[in-house]
């Protein structure tokens, strides 16, 4: 179903499809086991069982419509204290893939949800290895809604829903592995300052007042940007910015 890339060094180049699998990050970690396995090495399946998320929930999607997969990545150039470039090179380049269908109104929502017109298009997750001071293997998970038509849940959307179009799930990979062999080689060339840039220019409600949530308390705020590992900074009422982490904020309305 599924082919080698034609136009990449070494993005997909080694292709692994399994037609079901529990979850595409944990099979790429066993591979990763192995010295032989490449960076670049993609683990694909048309169903994944028991697909992870950020925040430790699951992952959901139809059989055989979307794209579930995982990258390989071995970024031992990168320092430990700039992992969020990782999650900052994949969601960009999710983002530079769904501009290819000329859809208005695409944002990452922080740290590498990807919306469209405020729903969820596309979920990543990201694991690393980390062995002395240096990243070994980095699992980059990737759930990206295509054809799937109906969902549970109102706050989800597809191209399919957006466009009207149905895909081929074999061109739209190629496509999409070029994106992101495109943005990984800006991370090797230590384009940092680049990629942030590009990051927060379509940052979900940057520079927008919202409600959040923290601590069980709700209140009223603005993302104004990111520091330097990675956290959103968001601007109270009062005008003091905090600084939230992964588990520590919740988007409300």
């Amino acid at each position: 179903m599924y082919k080698i890339p034609a136009n990449t060094l070494f993005i997909g180049q080694n292709l692994v499809f399994v037609p079901e699998c529990h979850s595409t990050n944990t099979l790429a970690l066993q591979l990763c086991q192995q010295p032989s396995t490449p960076e670049g090495t993609l683990v694909i399946t048309n169903n994944q069982t028991a697909g992870r998320g950020q925040r430790g929930n699951s992952w959901e999607a139809a059989p055989g419509t979307n794209f579930t997969f995982s990258l390989v990545l071995k970024p031992a150039f990168l320092l430990l204290r700039d992992q969020f470039f990782l999650n900052i090179v994949i969601a960009l380049a999710v983002h530079d893939y769904l501009l290819t269908k000329k859809i208005a109104d695409v944002r990452i929502k922080w740290p590498n949800d990807i919306m469209i017109a405020g729903k969820k298009v596309c979920g990543i997750l990201i694991e690393n290895q980390v062995q002395g001071n240096r990243f070994s293997n980095s699992i980059a998970g990737i759930g990206i809604n295509i054809n799937q038509e109906q969902f549970g849940i109102s706050t989800a959307t597809s191209l399919y829903r957006v466009t009207g179009n149905r895909y081929t799930l074999a061109d739209e990979l190629e496509i999409l592995l070029q994106k992101t062999e495109a943005r990984y080689i800006q991370l090797r060339q230590n384009q940092q300052a680049k990629l942030r840039e590009d990051y927060l220019n379509v940052l979900y409600w940057r520079g927008e007042q919202h409600l959040f949530e923290a601590q069980e308390q709700s209140f009223s705020g603005t993302i104004t940007g990111l520091d330097d590992s990675g956290k959103l900074q968001v601007q109270h009422a009062d005008g003091a910015v905090q600084v939230y982490d992964l588990k520590e904020i919740r988007y409300i309305q």
